[in-house]
């Protein structure tokens, strides 16, 4: 069962996500900070990470830059998740290292086939 790493301070969407996901038989982790999101990261390393680029404590761009500096981190795939829908923010995550980018609110179907994707597994028919 592939273990995702949920980071986002917003409650309601956390436990969406989460839920819908487990449904989809993955493991959800879920952090409502960046501090906490790296900690977790670091300590259980996930197979991804969704990670909200504004969060409290430390953004999601400050998360991003200690998971890619870090060796046991370095690999996995992370993908942001912004309320953000401005071009040069897009630009600007994939250029810094997230390997996806997904606007909110969250469209599901979208997120599950990225999801897929990043941990290489196949659509459902």
């Amino acid at each position: 069962m592939p273990k995702i790493l949920l980071v986002e301070d917003n409650e309601l969407n956390r436990d969406m996500l989460s839920r819908r996901l487990e449904r989809r038989g993955y493991q959800v982790l879920q952090e409502p900070d960046g501090a906490l999101g790296l900690q977790t990261a670091r300590a259980e390393i996930p197979d991804l990470i969704l990670l909200d680029i504004s969060l409290p404590v430390m953004d999601g761009w400050e998360v991003l830059r200690h998971l890619k500096l870090e060796p046991r981190t370095r690999q996995i795939p992370v993908m942001a998740l912004t309320a953000h829908a401005m071009a040069d923010v897009r630009e600007r995550a994939l250029r810094e290292g997230f390997d996806d980018y997904q606007i909110k609110p969250i469209e599901f179907h979208r997120l599950l086939e990225n999801v897929r994707s990043l941990l290489r597994e196949e659509a459902e028919p």
